[in-house]
C-alpha cells in the first residue's frame, strides 16, 4: 500500500472511533512518506487521546 492509502485508511478508522488502528495506519503512512499529512493527523489523534479535563471528571 502507498502512504496515501494508509493515510486514508487511518482517516476511516478515526471516523469510526477506532483510535489505535488509526494511529497504526498513520504511522505506516509516515514511515513510507515522512512528509505525509498523516503527521498532522497522528498528532491530532494523540492530542485527543491525551486530553484530560479534570474539571469534567466526576467519579
Amino acid at each position: 500500500m502507498t502512504a496515501e492509502e494508509y493515510f486514508q485508511r487511518g482517516n476511516e478508522c478515526r471516523q469510526r472511533g477506532d483510535w489505535q488502528e488509526a494511529l497504526a495506519n498513520y504511522m505506516e503512512a509516515i514511515e513510507l512518506d515522512p512528509d505525509s499529512p498523516a503527521v498532522i493527523a497522528k498528532e491530532m489523534v494523540e492530542n485527543i487521546l491525551n486530553f484530560y479535563n479534570k474539571d469534567a471528571y466526576n467519579p
